[in-house]
């Protein structure tokens, strides 16, 4: 055994995020090329539909290749399983599909008290189908595609050394900063100059929203051990902001409006936490192969 296949071996889950952010990041630096960072709006709109392809290669290949090297075959019956896995209660369900637009919609609506451009972008698009096809469609995408990596391989990686709480942040954690390399690239002003009130939005939003978002998501997935059902979590938060329910707002009150929605999931997350006698991780462990 190489050094490196050793190494692999003994940390999979530190291989795998390392894997994941080589091949996003890689995919992404080669599009844009070495002086495409930050873009002009322009360059960005031109771009985007290969470099969220990209991004999304790194998850996915990174899961699937390091499920079959660490565990051959067997894990990759196992993880086809786990995105089979769509028999779990409705409840379940519903968690997955409303938690994000619900939260994020009541969020808005009661910042647009005081000021209209807090409003839901659903609300005020004038292409309310095209907005919802586009957002459905990309949440999708995201969902399947990140979760083969995130949930199909991360985190049943760390579950078995942490609680529920500290995998979500974790991997909540890594998977915001994922998003670094592209907030960036599409942080740039209309000349393609660094803007730092283009940068900071997206940047509360991957740094505040996510870690939270992501707890509630392994809380979740810790009861129901489906991998569709994460999916559709995933799918639900991409599919609401920033797209269906992204608000005109920008700068400084785009930044508001994600700084209450990261305090509103992390009060859910609390209330959980309460509601499950101060512990998110479930007393029954799942009935699954730990990878």
């Amino acid at each position: 055994m190489t050094i490196i296949e050793a190494f692999i071996e003994k940390h999979p889950v530190a291989t795998y995020f390392a894997l994941a952010f080589v091949t996003s990041w890689g995919g992404i630096l080669i599009l844009v090329g070495p002086g495409g960072i930050p873009a002009t709006p322009e360059q960005t709109e031109t771009l985007l539909p290969f470099v969220v392809v990209a991004m999304l290669v790194g998850p996915s290949v990174a899961g699937i290749l390091l499920t079959g090297f660490v565990h051959g075959r067997a894990g990759l019956r196992e993880l086809l399983s786990r995105l089979l896995g769509w028999r779990v209660g409705a409840r379940w369900y519903a968690v997955a599909l409303l938690t994000a637009p619900l939260l994020a919609t009541a969020v808005l609506l009661a910042l647009s008290l005081t000021s209209s451009m807090f409003l839901p972008g659903i609300l005020t698009s004038d292409e309310k189908a095209t907005l919802l096809l586009v957002g459905v469609a990309g949440g999708l995408a995201a969902g399947l595609f990140e979760e083969l990596g995130w949930t199909g391989f991360a985190v049943p990686g760390l579950r078995p050394r942490y609680g529920v709480l500290a995998t979500g942040l974790i991997v909540g954690v890594l998977w915001g900063a994922w998003h670094f390399l592209v907030n960036v690239w599409g942080s740039g002003s209309s000349t393609g100059a660094f803007s730092l009130l283009l940068f900071m939005p997206q940047f509360l939003f991957y740094v505040g929203v996510l870690p939270a978002y992501r707890v509630l998501m392994v809380w979740v997935y810790d009861r129901t051990g489906s991998l569709p059902v994460a999916m559709l979590m995933h799918a639900s938060l991409t599919a609401s902001l920033p797209m269906i329910l992204m608000p005109p707002a920008t700068g400084v009150p785009l930044l508001t409006s994600y700084l209450v929605l990261a305090v509103a999931l992390w009060v859910v997350v609390a209330t959980v936490a309460v509601a499950n006698g101060g512990q998110l991780s479930s007393r029954q462990p799942l009935r699954r192969r730990v990878v």
